[in-house]
């Protein structure tokens, strides 16, 4: 049974990330956590004497019933179960903390556009969970509406070598024999590949060409700005998801940020499957 995690903060785009997910994984069996974190401060625990208050965040905990009866209401699917978490602390310990308890294999959250991202509790923490927490995490926009996945493109400068994880990963998306797999090499000039990036290559066409030989393809593009290239290749290709490979920090803030603030700034309607080794 597979482990999904989703933290909301029962926004809007937090449940289309939460349906993106139930749809995305429609047949496979899965265990859904779906995780509120709030404040230390909204805590039943006085800071002084950590004696429970004599009430809790009351909100809180009808916004989760509310959810949950929201969800209770869906089409029933044997293959799904749904498990409630509620924690106070640090964003990001508290992600920490639920995957490790409960052997969360992978990590879903909703994030706005760049336009809208510092309203969204959910957006503001998407860059922090990317950088500093250990787990696979699909990063689904609040225009993201899921559609059977057909085309999937892998950006990639070939720095990083392919990890079983990686090449697993790729698999799985490519299970079903409908989807194909772009992989995308984007160059900020002419020029040879390094001995190392030709290594990493040959590498990941030899596994693809002996697995998928008629479902994958390369490709290069030239641009001096990267998110913008393969934001154009996703629209050309009309690509349905994009997965790229954590370990490749500099390549993947290239790719998804903002330098000047550190907020998410990719693509506004293709999720992100960002994969840890």
């Amino acid at each position: 049974m597979k482990h999904i995690l989703v933290p909301t903060d029962f926004s809007i785009n937090a449940w289309n990330a939460f349906e993106y997910a139930r749809k995305r994984f429609e047949h496979v069996p899965c265990r859904f956590y779906v995780l509120h974190v709030a404040g230390l401060a909204d805590s039943p625990i006085t800071a002084n004497s950590l004696v429970l208050a004599k009430s809790e965040n009351k909100s809180a905990k009808k916004d989760m019933r509310t959810l949950f009866e929201r969800i209770s209401r869906l089409t029933p699917n044997a293959n799904h179960k749904f498990m409630a978490l509620h924690q106070y602390g640090y964003f990001v310990d508290m992600v920490r903390k639920a995957i490790d308890e409960n052997n969360i294999e992978l990590l879903v959250m909703g994030t706005k556009g760049a336009d809208g991202i510092k309203a969204s509790v959910i957006g503001s923490n998407t860059g922090d969970v990317i950088h500093k927490v250990r787990c696979d995490i699909l990063i689904v926009p609040e225009n993201a509406v899921f559609e059977p996945i057909r085309e999937v493109a892998f950006p990639t400068d070939f720095n990083t070598f392919y990890t079983h994880h990686v090449l697993e990963s790729l698999s799985e998306i490519l299970a079903t024999g409908e989807t194909k797999l772009r992989v995308v090499h984007v160059k900020a000039h002419k020029g040879q590949l390094s001995v190392n990036q030709e290594q990493n290559r040959v590498y990941l066409k030899d596994y693809l060409e002996e697995l998928y030989k008629e479902v994958h393809s390369f490709h290069m593009v030239t641009n001096t700005k990267v998110s913008k290239a393969i934001e154009e290749f996703t629209d050309l290709m009309g690509i349905d998801l994009v997965v790229m490979v954590a370990k490749n920090l500099n390549f993947l803030q290239q790719l998804l940020f903002d330098s000047s603030i550190q907020k998410v700034s990719f693509h506004t309607e293709v999720p992100l499957l960002v994969l840890h080794e």
